[in-house]
């Protein structure tokens, strides 16, 4: 009497694959919402264009998630600018500008809010658990 063995390891890597897709796909949303949420609370809301432009993207080469956003100005609210820079890159000194209405104002630049990074460092343990769970139950 002889075992026969099958070879099932094709089957497990597509399920792993599959499950670490899933697992990208739900850390990704999560993200989002939690960087969404960071701009709620923003005081300079105008359209909600920086909100609603907030997405995510996998890299399946890197076995990573990355949210962000293509607004252009979305990188001052996350950075900041003047003096608050977090990139060390704002002007150093107080400056004026003028309005479209002709107004003069002083200005130190605006403090960074960090909704992504905030986003993708501040819930790491829940990502972990959401890949637990979902490779749990591949």
């Amino acid at each position: 009497m002889g075992v026969k063995l099958k070879d099932n390891s094709g089957e497990i890597l597509d399920k792993s694959e599959e499950a670490k897709f899933a697992a990208l796909e739900a850390i990704g949303m999560k993200a989002e919402k939690y960087a969404k949420r960071e701009l709620t609370n923003f005081p300079a809301v105008d359209t909600g264009r920086l909100r609603n432009s907030i997405t995510h993207a996998i890299e399946e080469d890197e076995d990573a998630v990355y949210i962000g956003t293509n607004v252009e100005y979305g990188k001052w609210i996350e950075l900041g600018t003047g003096i608050y820079a977090s990139d060390g890159q704002g002007k150093k000194e107080p400056w004026v500008y003028q309005d479209d209405e002709g107004n003069y104002h002083l200005t130190r630049g605006v403090r960074p809010v960090h909704f992504l990074k905030k986003a993708a460092t501040e819930h790491s343990d829940e990502y972990k658990e959401i890949n637990k769970r979902i490779f749990e139950n591949a």
